[in-house]
């Protein structure tokens, strides 16, 4: 609004946006809309006047930036073929070639036909993005990629390093499209670009312009794709720089990648080294059941102790449960999320890890207890929800009595309403409002659910209060 003011005050266009920012051309639209910028004459009944078009043609360039913003059809109308003599007012023009009204519309289109061109493109490209996505806003993007397709690169080039996401992909996907760019530099382009659908874009086209042009390339250029691919940080683009190795003849270099930290990437080594005769179940068992090697890294790689789990059997936890002791807490936490994607979790070698100074392994130590949460010894729990406790271990025992539900759950939470722990102290009050009695639990130790529910009546209306205390079985 405050700009809208300002150019009706007459202050200069360029004092009071700026024009290089999509998002203040498009506030400035609606918020002309929020009240009439004009000099009006009152009209019978109340409804000011507004200028015919004919008054137009005197208007300078915020005036007529005002006109273009207008909520009378007719004035915005006559703005647009008035507002080819200000190129700075084109983005208002972009915004009205999505106008709801018809003539409108089509009076904008026709001037972005006659007068866009390369540079102006590029430098409205954000904005013509921003209104496509509007319901008539398909004509600008379309405009866009027929403007810039016949342009040299450099003016698409300009567009790979917008801060708009939306305006690096529309570049990218139109540069893969014209084959501006060769494999190297699209390799590049996904390991240095921060978001994950141009990266994915840019590493196919990558990959598959390597494909489609055998012997075309260098073994450099393919040494350059791939291992720009294989760095990334990525695990997407990662994963397509493994499933390269395969089309490039190099399978044996997937094998390093069997331990990745990314699960997607894992995966598509196994797939390589596969095509290459290895079982990858097997390499796993090896590096599991390997020896510590003096001077080097204590046993196996925390992806070797997962990827066993993901391709392996029942049979292969036997190599997994001595883990759950290793030195280095990574392979413990890996070891227990192996364990539990096996389905061969014991919960009497699990609890200890509650225990773990490594808040890693403790999320995955509650993790794997959460389905027979309930069997678990409420008191051992809840002497770990203590203050004297470190908090990741408060925080699992507390999750884990949460699960477990009945009175135990509820004694637990109401003790934690005033701690200290900001965490714990609303995932308390959480569960002290969604607690119900178990049926087994109906017209069982009244006295207490009835003093605990007192205690927390600050979280409840009083017919949630009194309800609640019905469904344990306590009456009035």
């Amino acid at each position: 609004m405050t700009a809208a003011t300002r150019l009706a005050g007459g202050a200069p266009l360029e004092t009071t946006l700026d024009v290089t920012d999509p998002g203040d051309w498009l506030a400035l639209d609606a918020a002309v809309r929020e009240a009439a910028w004009f000099r009006q004459a009152p009209k019978p009944h109340g409804y000011p006047s507004l200028p015919l078009p004919a008054d137009l043609d005197g208007f300078d360039e915020s005036q007529l930036a005002l006109a273009l913003c207008h909520r009378n059809g007719r004035v915005r109308e006559g703005a647009v073929s008035r507002a080819v003599r200000y190129p700075r007012l084109l983005p208002l023009v972009v915004v009205r070639s999505a106008d709801w009204a018809g003539p409108v519309r089509e009076a904008a289109r026709q001037v972005l036909h006659e007068t866009l061109d390369a540079d102006s493109a590029v430098r409205v490209a954000p904005l013509l993005l921003r209104v496509g996505r509007r319901e008539r806003g398909a004509f600008g993007t379309e405009l866009l990629g027929r403007v810039l397709r016949g342009a040299p690169q450099e003016h698409v080039a300009l567009l790979f390093a917008d801060p708009d996401r939306n305006v690096r992909r529309f570049a990218y996907r139109l540069a893969v499209d014209g084959g501006l760019l060769g494999p190297a530099e699209l390799a590049r382009a996904a390991v240095g670009d921060r978001d994950s659908v141009v990266q994915d874009v840019c590493a196919t086209a990558a990959l598959s312009a390597l494909g489609d042009a055998e012997g075309a390339y260098e073994e450099d250029v393919y040494e350059e794709v791939l291992s720009a691919l294989l760095s990334a940080r990525n695990p997407r683009t990662r994963s397509a720089g493994v499933t390269g190795l395969r089309r490039a003849g190099r399978p044996g270099r997937a094998e390093p990648y069997l331990t990745d930290r990314s699960a997607l990437v894992r995966a598509c080594a196994r797939y390589v080294v596969r095509q290459h005769g290895v079982d990858p179940a097997d390499w796993y068992r090896r590096r599991c059941a390997t020896a510590d090697t003096p001077g080097a890294r204590p046993g196996p790689p925390p992806g070797a102790v997962i990827g066993l789990a993901e391709c392996g059997d029942r049979a292969d936890a036997e190599l997994l449960r001595p883990l759950l002791t290793h030195p280095d807490a990574l392979v413990r936490a890996r070891a227990v999320a192996g364990l539990r994607t096996l389905d061969c979790v014991d919960p009497r070698r699990i609890r200890p890890l509650l225990d773990d100074p490594s808040a890693h392994v403790v999320r995955e130590a509650v993790t794997a207890l959460l389905p027979g949460a309930a069997d678990l010894p409420s008191d051992w729990l809840a002497e770990r929800t203590g203050p004297g406790h470190p908090r990741h271990v408060r925080l699992g025992a507390f999750r884990l009595l949460d699960a477990g539900g009945g009175i135990a759950a509820l004694r637990a939470a109401v003790a934690l309403l005033e701690d200290q722990e900001v965490k714990l102290r609303t995932w308390a009050g959480q569960s002290v409002q969604r607690w119900h009695p178990s049926p087994d639990l109906w017209g069982r130790n009244c006295g207490e659910v009835g003093e605990l529910l007192d205690r927390s009546r600050h979280l409840f209306s009083d017919y949630v209060l009194s309800r609640r205390k019905w469904e344990a079985g306590l009456r009035g």
